[in-house]
């Protein structure tokens, strides 16, 4: 068994987790739940604390996102830990493999082209890269690599973005417009519910589909949107405790009066 001075060593950096993490994973000695745990199982928790890591830096909580970034980088491990375990990988190949990616990537940096290039030509040059990348992965479909595990608007935005690089796209954004409101009307028309649920899956892929023409961000829209709604659903419940009632004791027209004084008591503090 490694020395247990490195359990302790405050200074002891990712040594010392990845030996922690072989502690917890011993067959003999380990943490009966943590010895169950395979890729599949932890791979929720690993898209969880990425979010808590969004969360951390949207509410510019730095003391926090130090703890959450912890926790991330301890999802690495843990995979990295059954990858060595089942003679896949390990932490240091997985490094390495990041890090001889992203000197491929940049050689305006760390080659001979010039670093004298705009923004643009960059994510041209990058997507340049990725695309050689793929094709010798075999992944030679324009859908090829985007990854199921995305968040669906997320990963509908990306899908779109490789459509419209070979030409499948609306030229302008009245189009998906038109788009919208057909699949509205389609929506209203299903009958079945499995008919709604594919006409409303239709509406969401438009949806996604204007956001990425208007240059924005699908899934932080709907992130802003969720908070400002609990922002203002909080202002009311609270509007109603002061008169010691509850939202339950409450009644729909009388809280759509106070969300609406919500919204004007926002507008005037802006």
């Amino acid at each position: 068994m490694e020395n247990d001075d490195l359990l302790h060593a405050k200074d002891g950096g990712i040594e010392r987790l990845l030996y922690i993490m072989r502690r917890l994973r011993d067959p003999d000695t380990g943490c009966p739940w943590d010895i169950e745990q395979s890729f599949s199982s932890i791979a929720p928790y690993t898209i969880e604390e990425a979010y808590e890591v969004a969360d951390a830096i949207a509410r510019g909580d730095m003391a926090d996102l130090k703890g959450e970034l912890g926790d991330l980088l301890l999802q690495t491990v843990y995979h990295t830990a059954i990858g060595e375990e089942e003679g896949l990988f390990t932490f240091h190949s997985v490094a390495d493999a990041i890090s001889d990616k992203m000197v491929a990537r940049h050689p305006h940096v760390f080659g001979d082209q010039s670093r004298d290039k705009t923004a643009a030509q960059q994510t041209i040059d990058w997507e340049t890269i990725k695309a050689a990348e793929r094709a010798q992965a075999d992944q030679t479909r324009a859908l090829d690599g985007v990854a199921l595990g995305l968040p669906a608007l997320t990963r509908a935005v990306k899908l779109q973005k490789r459509a419209a690089r070979v030409g499948f796209d609306w030229p302008d954004v009245e189009q998906v417009l038109d788009k919208l409101r057909e699949e509205i009307d389609e929506l209203k028309e299903a009958k079945s519910a499995a008919h709604r649920h594919e006409e409303f899956g239709d509406l969401m892929f438009v949806m996604a589909n204007l956001a990425r023409h208007m240059g924005l961000d699908p899934e932080q829209a709907l992130r802003d949107a969720n908070g400002k709604f609990t922002r203002r659903f909080n202002s009311v419940e609270a509007k109603l405790q002061q008169d010691g009632r509850t939202p339950s004791q409450s009644n729909l027209a009388e809280m759509d009066a106070l969300w609406d004084e919500v919204k004007r008591e926002e507008t005037i503090s802006e």
